[in-house]
């Protein structure tokens, strides 16, 4: 199959799936579309179970096996559900916030990272398994940021307050390029090379130091740089499809010279999407032109969510079931959860945002923690390091609770400390 015939194949089965969950399920359109996938690739189970001669999981192993979700999610849809994410937060609500934001995408996630890799190391010997301390690490950067494709769609479906959302949000955009920058590192670490990302890493601490200020700090300044370009350009003129095209074309260019100079594209993308949702809503676009860009945004967001999670679902194939992963997988869930919790807390603690005296931040911020595609995206370009298997059961487990338990329990958790009517 050619990439045409995947694509066609993919938003066919999504369209289907979102058509069933918005006629009978009534879920929200994340868990919905993951629901309908998962169920179907357990009754597609279950029927060769009971039919040997259906064959039906291998032809569906071999149409995913086509599909590099590396290099489908990292290097193509990651950067359009950043920028569409990014677009409608709201900037002072952002810098109203900027320190707890900055400290739970950091700090946060790198307590995380070393809690979820401690932990499970520690862990896995009590079912008989011996995974190396450095890849239970590496597995604690690839769950620890939250995933702000799973987290945005939540909150647009809950309507949370606009502190609260801002916060949620911004952390959420901003700790998957952190996370991004951990994995790779640590990785490198655990003796699996991966290009010149690793290659760095490997050099010394002063290397590594080295590492994420370019990765983190080149993010943030050309994002600045060419988003700031962008508006400059869209406030020249007054013609919403050409501008439409601009925001377009900023965002594929931007990401593409991320890797091409070894910077940290989700944090570039974000950081423009921020500049060109904000001051380019308000000074350079016209009414006409908001209405246009905003509907082809939503549009584009809706449809590589709708995408992304029916690929989640699927990759139920890819996974070799084995008693020892189901444990482990549910070793992993009150593990990460424990992570967010004392990874939320502490930052809390110190910095005490603004919306301290709103009842339940902790418990608000650790349960809205959402994990998605990126997560499985990075597990799956895993290379055969110790414990693979193990990693991607736990991956998958954590995915599916948080997207079902957590996202489908929010809502009472905001009414609950009246942060939600």
């Amino acid at each position: 199959m050619n990439t045409f015939d995947v694509a066609a194949v993919l938003v066919t089965v999504a369209a289907f799936c979102g058509y069933v969950n918005h006629r009978f399920l009534k879920l929200p359109a994340t868990s919905g579309t993951l629901a309908v996938a998962l169920v179907s690739s357990l009754l597609i189970v279950g029927a060769e179970a009971a039919f040997p001669r259906l064959a039906v999981r291998n032809t569906i192993r071999t149409f995913l096996g086509e599909i590099d979700f590396d290099q489908a999610l990292m290097r193509g849809m990651l950067c359009f559900l950043l920028f569409a994410g990014a677009l409608h937060v709201d900037l002072g609500s952002l810098l109203e916030h900027k320190w707890s934001v900055a400290t739970l995408a950091t700090i946060g996630v790198v307590i995380s990272t070393a809690v979820v890799g401690v932990l499970l190391w520690l862990a896995f010997p009590l079912i008989g398994e011996h995974v190396p301390l450095f890849a239970c690490l590496t597995f604690g950067a690839l769950i620890s940021p939250t995933d702000p494709i799973a987290v945005m769609g939540l909150l647009k479906e809950l309507q949370a307050p606009a502190s609260l959302e801002a916060q949620i949000a911004g952390e959420s955009l901003f700790n998957d390029g952190i996370g991004v920058v951990v994995f790779f590192a640590l990785l490198s670490m655990a003796g699996a090379p991966q290009g010149a990302e690793a290659s760095v890493t490997s050099a010394g601490t002063a290397a590594l130091v080295t590492f994420f200020v370019r990765e983190v700090g080149g993010g943030i300044a050309l994002g600045l740089g060419l988003g700031y370009l962008g508006f400059r350009a869209l406030r020249s003129i007054d013609e919403h499809s050409t501008e439409l095209l601009m925001t377009l074309a900023l965002t594929m260019f931007l990401y593409a010279l991320s890797f091409w100079i070894h910077v940290s594209g989700p944090i570039a993308v974000v950081v423009a999407g921020l500049l060109i949702g904000n001051p380019g809503r308000k000074l350079a676009m016209s009414q006409r032109t908001k209405e246009h860009v905003d509907a082809f945004w939503n549009m584009i967001d809706e449809l590589l969510n709708a995408v992304l999670f029916l690929l989640i679902g699927l990759e139920l194939f890819a996974l070799h079931v084995s008693l020892p992963g189901v444990v482990a997988g549910l070793l992993a869930i009150p593990i990460v959860l424990l992570a967010r919790l004392l990874s939320v807390s502490l930052p809390v603690a110190i910095i005490r945002p603004p919306t301290r005296n709103m009842r339940g931040l902790v418990p608000i911020l650790t349960w809205s923690g959402l994990r998605g595609g990126i997560s499985v995206a990075m597990v799956l370009s895993l290379p055969a390091i110790g414990g693979k298997e193990l990693l991607l059961a736990c991956t998958y487990a954590v995915v599916v609770f948080s997207v079902f338990v957590q996202g489908l329990t929010m809502r009472r958790l905001l009414v609950h400390y009246q942060a939600v009517p």
